[in-house]
């Protein structure tokens, strides 16, 4: 078995946002579950739309409850204890320990973050009580030269702490020899010791061209490049934030989704993405919006804001036209929200306090309050014999007639809403397509009578395992590094 003493704490950190850290802790979770270790995984601050809810009844970024997956425990509010969901271009709502903070622009928080370390330190103090290892992923780069001051995400947590680091770029972005010695410039002594070493990520190619550079950096820096990792094709794995680049058209069933500024939890869509009857698109800023079979509203961390893009890209009329046409539409937690008659902010909960005229499809309106509710929930479809399970993340209370004809049975109590003559659905349901049943289900109401059902679940885990097989060789690295 290995020894603790370098993976009682070892953190992840990238030369760049997206270099590949929460896929090497996921990968590293996995492999050292594989020994009988107990690992968990720790990201002290992460900026993220995507979030998941925890057995605790709190908050995380969704990366860490996918690695947690992959470390074989429960997620928790302690692996992720400060989440910064941005709801404006300079603020964003702050969760500490999973639970609603405060909102804060980005100059209050620079300075709160003395007060966020002690949630941070606390939490990682709990979870080093528990398990034999911790693997930790940092957030974007250390090399953010202006936002070094009160770090708590990446060096400044290391220090904190005194853990070893390794760091991660990518090659397949192009100049990976400059980012890491550009890094390592930026960063103090005392942080460049700290360094073990190098993984070079999502390298395709022939290995021999890239071994000159690899002596050259190792003879620059007197660190090692621990393990040069693969370009994996076709990974079924909970996105942190972005939205990534759709494939090529596959199905002859049209989805699509406007791609909100600041739309969240937009792994909804992952089991649609995977579906082979399905082409499922993404309709940017001024992108024209092509005939769809079925349009979904996502969620949205600013409903009122992301109202308004709607109607400045034409989304109303279009949704009117396609329901005159006979389409479906389907809105989930804030997109669900938007289809009502209005949405009410008197607290100022996601900015300026005010009202906003919704798209008016469903005789219903929503009022924002202080309150999260955060819940993993099951029951069932409303409109067909199908089990259904999900989570709920949202901070409005809707009400009105439309709610009258439900959408889903959850925990026992009506939920959602299903238009009079049968074309909109609405939820405050994460995850609804993620249950093959309901997803079957939900697909036939839209009008795909497909036999083909996506299990989201074997598909993430089959990526886990494969991610885990190609990172074999920085674990054999690290086990080597240990022993010295």
């Amino acid at each position: 078995m290995t020894s603790p003493s370098l993976f009682s704490t070892l953190m992840v950190q990238g030369t760049t946002s997206d270099a590949g850290k929460s896929t090497v802790v996921a990968a590293l979770c996995r492999l050292l579950k594989r020994r009988g270790i107990s690992v968990a995984p720790f990201k002290p601050q992460n900026m993220a739309l995507n979030s998941a809810v925890t057995a605790d009844g709190g908050e995380i970024g969704r990366a860490q409850a996918l690695q947690a997956l992959a470390a074989g425990i429960a997620p928790h509010t302690d692996m992720n204890p400060v989440l910064l969901k941005p709801s404006s271009n300079t603020g964003a709502q702050v969760i500490i320990h999973g639970k609603v903070h405060a909102e804060m622009n980005a100059r209050d928080y620079q300075q709160y973050k003395t007060v966020a370390m002690g949630a941070v330190l606390e939490s990682h103090g709990r979870l080093r009580s528990q398990y034999e290892a911790i693997i930790v992923e940092g957030a974007g780069s250390p090399a953010e030269v202006n936002l070094r001051a009160r770090d708590i995400a990446n060096m400044g947590f290391a220090e904190a702490v005194d853990c070893p680091v390794i760091l991660v770029a990518d090659i397949d972005r192009g100049g990976v020899f400059a980012h890491i010695i550009g890094t390592l410039a930026c960063l103090s002594d005392s942080e460049r010791a700290r360094i073990i070493g190098f993984v070079v990520n999502r390298f395709r190619g022939d290995i021999s061209l890239l071994t000159p550079g690899i002596e050259w950096l190792e003879q620059q820096t007197g660190k090692p490049v621990l393990a040069v990792l693969p370009y994996l094709q076709g990974l079924f794995l909970d996105a942190e934030d972005a939205v990534e680049a759709m494939q090529a058209e596959r199905g002859a069933f049209k989805v699509v989704v406007p791609q909100l500024p600041r739309i969240s939890n937009h792994t909804d869509f992952d089991a649609l993405r995977a579906h082979p009857g399905i082409d499922l698109q993404f309709i940017q800023q001024g992108q024209t919006i092509p005939p769809a079979d079925l349009v979904i509203l996502p969620g949205s961390k600013n409903t009122r804001g992301d109202l308004d893009w709607l109607q400045q890209q034409g989304w109303p009329a279009y949704v009117g036209k396609h329901l005159r046409y006979g389409g479906k539409v389907i809105g989930i937690c804030g997109g669900f929200q938007m289809l009502g008659l209005a949405v009410h902010d008197p607290l100022g909960v996601e900015g300026v306090v005010g009202s906003s005229p919704g798209l008016g499809f469903l005789d219903m309106s929503t009022e924002l309050t202080s309150e999260k509710r955060l819940e993993q929930v099951g029951g069932h479809c409303a409109f067909a014999s199908a089990e259904a399970s999900g989570y709920e993340i949202h901070m409005g209370v809707s009400q009105g007639a439309a709610l009258s004809i439900p959408a889903f049975v959850i925990d026992g109590r009506p939920e959602g809403a299903i238009s009079q003559d049968g074309q909109i659905l609405g939820s405050y349901l994460h995850g609804m397509f993620d249950t093959p049943g309901a997803c079957s289900a939900l697909l036939r109401w839209a009008g795909l009578d497909s036999e083909h059902t996506v299990d989201t679940a074997a598909l993430r885990e089959a990526s886990l395992e494969r991610i885990a097989d190609a990172a074999q060789p920085l674990l054999d690295a690290l086990d080597k590094l240990n022993q010295v």
